[in-house]
């Protein structure tokens, strides 16, 4: 039997197991729980009613967090010409065709996100063997491949997340740092709720959003009451 340690055995704590918080409690307990040494993010895991076996319901998209996800993110761009231009002017931290393709074939994957064009991903799905294992390949539904880099590169920069089910049919998706105020994390979780219920596969059926849980990077589940999102269905 694994042994916690005593901050995290101090945390439990202060979490009612037997119990389902509305999400300003939760947001309350996390915040309220004692401190570490760096600023913890806040993630939010909703167990979907899917058969993630199936293709035709998977659920995976992206949004941007209307208070950002208090992270510095490392944005990479495969492009040229005007849509090249386009991602520098928008602070993408580099941006290249040929010798980035190969600088990634090398196996550098020091970045948070790529965008590619569409024109680019000919080359860009050779690199599967590198980007994918680390999540990194661009994915149209995600929003990472798009002749509109300049708006990619904004987003990603500001606080898009990227969500997608697991073989569990669990979604985890970041919903801003523990230092972040109440109503920030609130807002933040209510839109991530309202992007996974858009993205419902029309072959889902019953109840959709089985069950919540929030939690920091260090400390027990929180475990939030249902009810208050079924309006969301």
């Amino acid at each position: 039997m694994a042994k916690h340690s005593k901050m995290y055995r101090a945390r439990a704590e202060a979490v009612d197991r037997d119990k389902l918080y509305s999400l300003e409690d939760a947001i309350a307990v996390l915040q309220g729980m004692p401190k570490l040494k760096f600023d913890e993010t806040m993630e939010l895991a909703v167990r979907l009613g899917i058969d993630p076996k199936q293709s035709d319901q998977n659920v995976r998209g992206a949004l941007a967090l209307p208070h950002g996800t208090g992270k510095s993110v490392s944005v990479i761009v495969v492009a040229e010409g005007p849509a090249a231009d386009a991602a520098k002017a928008a602070g993408a931290d580099e941006v290249g065709y040929t010798e980035l393709i190969a600088k990634i074939a090398g196996g550098w994957t020091d970045f948070d996100v790529l965008i590619a064009t569409p024109g680019a991903m000919s080359e860009v799905r050779k690199l599967g063997r590198v980007l994918g294992p680390r999540g990194l390949m661009p994915n149209p539904k995600t929003g990472t491949v798009t002749d509109d880099t300049g708006a990619a590169v904004r987003e990603s920069k500001g606080g898009r997340v990227e969500y997608r089910a697991d073989r569990g049919g669990v979604a985890h998706v970041p919903v801003g740092k523990v230092s972040f105020t109440q109503s920030a994390l609130k807002e933040n979780s209510e839109a991530v709720i309202s992007a996974l219920v858009r993205a419902r596969p029309a072959k889902s059926k019953g109840t959709y959003l089985l069950s919540f849980t929030l939690s920091s990077t260090m400390s027990p589940g929180v475990k939030l009451d249902p009810r208050q999102f079924s309006r969301s269905e």
